[in-house]
């Protein structure tokens, strides 16, 4: 698991910096616990916010900014993230298409009597600080 590898090897470097380590812990367990959409959201939303802790902290290490699994590891993160922004924008494609052709007649005489409702879009909390986030470059 690529985040959990990212934090041992920002640890070894900042041992000290144990309060972003718990704070990337939990937003970890909420990802991994989050059974709808609504909750996933929130579950990201603290993970982005806990990975720019992390690599905040990485910044003030120049020896980790420099070292090879450090570099591979952000790597690895920032496809991971581009995977998951792929698949929110697939979602919320599939999400926008169900709540149009529900509203849509006649579907709308069906949609109502066969259960089908209107979905929430999969949105981030702070979209535009995560847009505009600097990349970290070493």
């Amino acid at each position: 698991d690529l985040i959990p590898n990212l934090i041992e090897t920002v640890k070894g470097y900042a041992a000290h910096e144990s309060k972003v380590f718990e704070q990337v812990t939990k937003a970890r367990a909420a990802a991994l616990g989050a059974g709808d959409p609504s909750s996933a959201a929130a579950a990201e939303n603290m993970m982005q916010s806990a990975l720019k802790s992390i690599f905040a902290v990485a910044e003030a290490y120049p020896q980790l900014q420099a070292s090879q699994n450090f570099l591979e590891l952000q790597s690895e993160l920032v496809d991971t993230e581009d995977k998951i922004q792929a698949s929110r924008r697939f979602y919320n494609g599939g999400v926008r298409e169900l709540n149009t052709k529900i509203q849509l007649f006649p579907n709308t005489l069906f949609a109502k009597n066969l259960g089908f409702s209107s979905r929430d879009f999969f949105e981030v909390e702070d979209a535009a600080a995560i847009a505009s986030a600097p990349r970290v470059q070493f």
